[in-house]
């Protein structure tokens, strides 16, 4: 089915979404392009159209343990568990906060630019989520809350919404990441967050990746596309892939790999 064009008048009505084969279950990081795709999109306004596409850009689930140097002598020892503190809520109880995950608003990886445009944070998960499954999986899990965040690159031709769930445990993460990947019909996607600017303001409309990872008890979805809609090609699906990578390695990640050390946040 063909894509709807866009005009940057008015943010459009259909949103379409696509679905990147990362699916290899679980790692970890360089963030979530999770290469644990699940994919999909449409929103709660309209209907969606879910085209599959392969990318080969970079992998953001290297293990964590190849990131996470040794706690300070003063510090209790973690759980033995790859995600040390941040393998359960139980060792890893307090709250996230938006400025925890994004404590800048702009950022540099590698020359490229990026800029978060809003911020949300919702307690009732399912108010951040799109599809049957995936909210059936939040509130198993006990999700208690979903801080998402909407970003731009330098650009303005590539935007995208980061979501990070806090659930119980690994064990109600990875069924979340599973209820993403779910193919067929019934889609689950973090619900894309539009922004106030006239960039972002568009996210939603036209094709996307969707990609879902895990950090222990977190689980990290991503929806990224081109302001514009298409559906990009083999280098444009390189280009998501690596905007993604960079947005999770310069803030969600971080943050993630300090929990595992410390089991609370710092500062």
């Amino acid at each position: 089915m063909g894509s709807t064009k866009k005009t940057d008048e008015a943010p459009a009505p259909q949103r379409k979404a696509m679905w990147s084969p990362y699916d290899e279950g679980p790692r970890s990081y360089t963030p979530l392009w999770f290469a644990l795709g699940g994919l999909l999109v449409l929103g709660g306004l309209v209907a969606g159209l879910v085209v599959m596409w392969n990318t080969e850009g970079p992998d953001p689930t290297a293990d964590p343990a190849g990131r996470v140097s040794a706690p300070p002598a003063d510090q209790p020892v973690a759980p033995a568990d790859k995600y040390g503190f941040a393998a359960a809520r139980e060792s890893d109880p307090d709250t996230l906060t938006q400025k925890e995950l994004f404590p800048k608003k702009k950022f540099t990886v590698d020359g490229r630019s990026y800029t978060v445009t809003i911020l949300k944070t919702d307690k009732k998960c399912a108010d951040a989520t799109e599809g049957d499954k995936l909210d059936k999986a939040l509130k198993s899990g006990k999700c208690s809350q979903l801080i998402r965040a909407t970003f731009k690159d330098k650009s303005g031709k590539i935007i995208g919404t980061v979501g990070v769930a806090n659930l119980l445990n690994g064990k109600a993460s990875a069924k979340v990441a599973a209820s993403v990947r779910t193919k067929g019909e019934s889609k689950q996607f973090v619900k894309p967050l539009a922004g106030k600017d006239e960039i972002t303001k568009f996210v939603g409309a036209g094709e996307a990746s969707v990609h879902v990872a895990t950090h222990g008890h977190y689980a990290i979805m991503l929806y990224v596309q081109f302001k514009d809609g298409h559906k990009p090609d083999k280098k444009g699906s390189k280009q998501l892939a690596q905007a993604g990578d960079d947005v999770t390695n310069a803030s969600v990640y971080p943050a993630l790999d300090s929990r595992s050390l410390t089991g609370r946040r710092g500062g």
